[in-house]
């Protein structure tokens, strides 16, 4: 059985909708982040960095993962699949994946910072991160121009960074004229194992829970 640490936050839902479209048997603990529960000593016993999501192998001497990439890399070669085992395909995902760890998810991360989650509104901040968050999807659309999926078949890749992509409204982003990554948004939006992973630990509404989210956000930023 595998432990899944974790909160509704993008990074978070790579690792439960992978979970999901492998199959493997796990189970969900919601770290409370307006708490700061990432920060007590147990939990950074765990992950030193203090952030989630982190997985417990318990099928494997409690094997310990942190980070949201290797979470998906390690359970993708636990399972062999969804990560080519050539080494060219696995080169062409692993390139995506990392694609996403370096730039989309901090430069769309940053966004929402300045766009929704800083006590003041500086423009100059604001236009960066969503200029530059905008062209990384630019560049998502281009290769989905060639391609179904960004690496060949279905795979972490997709994964990854359709958990950020998708939050694009939030982060203040416009997306108009994308309409190859508007395809593929659509498309592993309706797979069932990832409308199920989106779910883990519990289901966010945006507009809804709006306040929380800020609100949370602003107590991990202090």
């Amino acid at each position: 059985m595998i432990e899944l640490l974790t909160a509704a936050t993008p990074n978070g839902h790579k690792a439960s909708v992978v979970l999901e479209e492998l199959g493997l048997p796990y189970e969900a603990r919601r770290i409370d982040l307006s708490a700061l529960e990432q920060r007590e000593d147990w939990f950074l016993k765990l992950n030193p960095n203090g952030r989630i999501p982190v997985i417990v192998d318990h099928d494997a001497e409690d094997f310990v993962v942190f980070e949201s990439g290797a979470i998906m890399v390690y359970l993708a070669e636990k399972t062999g699949k969804l990560l080519p085992t050539d080494v060219k395909g696995r080169s062409r995902v692993m390139q995506w994946l990392m694609f996403q760890m370096g730039g989309v998810g901090p430069m769309m991360g940053q966004a929402n910072v300045f766009v929704r989650y800083a006590p003041e509104k500086i423009p100059y901040a604001i236009e960066r991160y969503q200029k530059e968050s905008r062209r990384l999807l630019q560049v998502l659309d281009t290769q989905l121009a060639k391609s179904e999926y960004l690496a060949g078949d279905y795979s972490i890749a997709d994964i990854a960074n359709w958990c950020w992509a998708r939050t694009h409204e939030w982060s203040g982003i416009d997306v108009t004229g994308l309409d190859n990554l508007a395809r593929w948004l659509e498309v592993i939006g309706d797979r069932p194992a990832v409308q199920r992973g989106r779910k883990v630990p519990q289901k966010v509404d945006p507009e809804r829970d709006a306040e929380a989210i800020k609100g949370s956000a602003r107590k991990m930023l202090v």
